[in-house]
């Protein structure tokens, strides 16, 4: 049973700091400067990540976030998506938009925002998934644009990001029903190119197994510190590399983690034909007539 009033706070905070973020998308501004910014207004409203700020770009369509030394700027082309993860207490919410810096995109971001909407308004116990992700592929079809498919919703519960189900983007013949009480994120990926996306060479985002640690006692104390710090949630390496001075440490980490198979890794995904992407995600509280919209 999810708490509605500790959803409701943490909803409209997400949506604030998603703002916050919009407006310091701009051409020339630093992508690492803009992450570390909203790194820091999380903390200040006494929340956590779920998943580190996406700022992905272009044909990236989901998991590029900035190293800590990234020198990336935004171009005046640029079309950005923001994907926010927040956390508290028991309690997750995960939303995201399109801004297009170089207004030339603007159907397909158009596009996706009613792709998503329409998804939404199909949003009720007894919903069958493939019925959302048939309003989405109809609307990505009739703007001229595809469904990315092997990108889609989920549910939401403690410890876990992605639960329970994923919802397509498209009618991919899933009868599973959505129940009452669910909590979940309706995430809504149009492109210009094939309609999939295959994982790039950048990962900066990681999640570590419950439990498991480095050996060596130097590299033990960075394993410690995800565990309390970040618990089975995932994290940036740039966090890791602000909290010990320099990556040598966190690297070695998390490279005995992943031989250990103890350590899932997020790499940047890019849509195949390198199409332009765009996004849009709400947190909605599936009900028995339809759904409350959290974020």
């Amino acid at each position: 049973m999810h708490d509605e009033k500790e959803l409701e706070r943490i909803g409209t905070e997400s949506q604030k700091i998603l703002e916050l973020a919009r407006s310091l998308v701009k051409p020339g501004v630093s992508i690492a400067e803009v992450a570390n910014k909203i790194d820091d207004e999380i903390r200040s409203k006494k929340l956590h990540t779920s998943f580190p700020i996406n700022i992905s770009i272009n044909e990236q369509a989901a998991h590029y976030t900035p190293s800590f030394d990234d020198k990336a700027v935004f171009s005046p082309n640029d079309v950005v998506k923001i994907d926010i993860g927040l956390r508290s207490g028991s309690e997750l919410t995960d939303c995201a938009i399109t801004v297009d810096l170089s207004s030339k995109h603007s159907k397909l971001v158009d596009a996706t925002n009613e792709a998503c909407v329409a998804a939404i308004k199909k949003v009720k116990a007894g919903t069958k998934l493939c019925d959302i992700g048939a309003v989405v592929e109809e609307i990505a079809a009739k703007s001229g644009f595809k469904p990315v498919k092997n990108l889609g919703g989920h549910g939401l519960e403690e410890g876990e990001l992605h639960a329970h189900y994923f919802i397509p983007n498209f009618d991919n013949g899933d009868t599973t029903e959505l129940q009452d009480g669910d909590l979940v994120a309706i995430e809504v990926f149009l492109t210009d190119g094939e309609g999939y996306v295959d994982e790039g060479d950048t990962i900066q985002i990681f999640q570590k197994a419950a439990g498991a640690h480095a050996r060596a006692s130097d590299l033990r104390t960075v394993s410690t510190f995800i565990e309390e710090e970040y618990s089975s949630y995932p994290f940036a390496l740039r966090w890791l590399v602000k909290k010990f001075g320099s990556e040598f440490k966190p690297r070695a980490t998390l490279n005995e983690l992943a031989r250990n198979e103890a350590l899932e890794q997020f790499p940047v995904l890019i849509e195949r034909k390198k199409g332009m992407v765009a996004q849009s995600e709400h947190t909605v509280l599936v009900q028995k007539s339809g759904c409350k919209i959290v974020v």
